[in-house]
């Protein structure tokens, strides 16, 4: 693996690592951190570097396969933490559940893409930069906000199609595996399991760019299919890679039954200049964040909550709001003995009632009014 390689998976693994760190030291915790055995390189990145800098009897991270993450799940923890896919985050709260751990999970899930049709040039070419830069310019799309699919307009599908097979060349050059323009996929397995995605007949028929890969060097060039079938695997799966289907709608406003009627999204983009429909996507879409006319630019602002919801997770960190992810707010209440609300107590009558019911209006004059017996009991319920 190239260095450029290296940093940009390093930068995923890592970063998801240090960011919740940063704000749980600052919030006064010890923490634990178990990188994923899926990126061996990063976690030993990790596990050398930390112990140098942090104060190990605060921090540690400890390496290891899923027998590792078992056995740390088995202990009882204030908080977890956990990023990754939907089927091990059932596991962590369900290992979770018997201490009645509180969890936070980030999964991501199918981020779609909503470009609307747009007729400057400069704003297609800003388009299509933007996505591609989302999508193969990540980790080569194995990031939890990558965009999995793109929904557009029939009559404007050409005209995108088109243009991103210009600027894939422009941006990632004639030949990305020797340009070393693109991330290589992370190992065997989830090369196999994209190779597969790709291998159904109706899937394989809808490429319309790329599609080629190299099992020996990891690699999969960037690969655009058109209107592959829905029930595919490729639109019900997380992708987590370089292939990007393009799905076309009778008119854009239908994007928003399409996003509705699947699970909720890490995060949404849709480039779009109709004011009516970004205030639609806003109130009538659910999804971790939702960003217009650009990508992945949600997950660098750290004055922003970073976080899912419902199957693509819940809590949010990110600056502030790491510390306050890992902060219990305790309430503390001090009082003295010198005086008391001497109507608080039983034997209860109508007298006390009354000034309980000012209270809860907040008029303290009514309140003032009873205690002095100017003002007679209310007829009111």
């Amino acid at each position: 693996m190239s260095n450029k390689f290296f940093f940009s998976l390093c930068y995923m693994y890592v970063g998801l690592s240090l960011e919740p760190l940063i704000g749980a030291i600052a919030a006064g915790n010890v923490v634990v951190i178990k990188p994923s055995e899926l990126a061996p390189a990063a976690a030993s990145v990790l596990a050398n570097t930390v112990h140098s800098y942090l104060d190990n009897k605060a921090v540690k991270v400890i390496q290891g396969g899923p027998s590792v993450g078992d056995q740390l799940l088995e202990q009882k923890w204030d908080k977890i933490l956990f990023t990754g896919s939907a089927r091990v985050g059932k596991i962590v709260m369900t290992a979770a559940a018997k201490h009645l751990t509180p969890v936070m999970l980030e999964l991501g899930g199918k981020c779609p893409a909503v470009v609307d049709e747009l007729s400057s040039s400069w704003d297609i070419e800003m388009t299509i930069r933007r996505i591609l830069a989302g999508k193969f310019g990540i980790c080569a799309g194995q990031a939890c906000i990558g965009i999995d699919y793109i929904l557009v307009e029939k009559k404007f599908k050409s005209t995108l199609v088109q243009q991103m097979k210009v600027f894939i060349k422009k941006l990632f050059r004639e030949d990305p595996k020797e340009t070393n323009t693109i991330a290589r996929i992370i190992n065997k397995n989830h090369l196999m399991r994209l190779k597969n995605l790709l291998d159904e007949p109706l899937v394989k028929a809808s490429i319309v760019y790329g599609g080629s890969i190299d099992e020996d060097h990891l690699f999969i060039e960037p690969t655009i299919l058109v209107d592959p079938p829905l029930n595919a695997a490729i639109m019900n799966e997380e992708i987590f890679g370089p292939l990007l289907p393009i799905i076309t709608l009778e008119k854009i406003e239908d994007c928003i039954e399409f996003i509705r009627s699947r699970p909720r999204p890490l995060a949404i983009y849709a480039f779009t200049k109709n004011e009516k429909l970004k205030r639609r996507l806003i109130s009538e879409t659910s999804s971790g964040s939702l960003t217009f006319n650009d990508t992945i630019v949600q997950y660098v602002a750290d004055s922003l909550p970073f976080g899912g919801v419902g199957e693509s997770g819940f809590g949010r960190y990110h600056g502030k709001f790491s510390f306050d992810a890992f902060t219990h707010e305790k309430a503390v209440v001090k009082r003295n003995f010198l005086t008391d609300v001497w109507f608080r107590s039983p034997p209860w009558n109508d007298h006390k009632l009354e000034l309980f019911r000012s209270i809860y209006r907040y008029d303290y004059l009514d309140l003032v009014l009873i205690t002095l017996g100017i003002k007679k009991k209310s007829k009111k319920p």
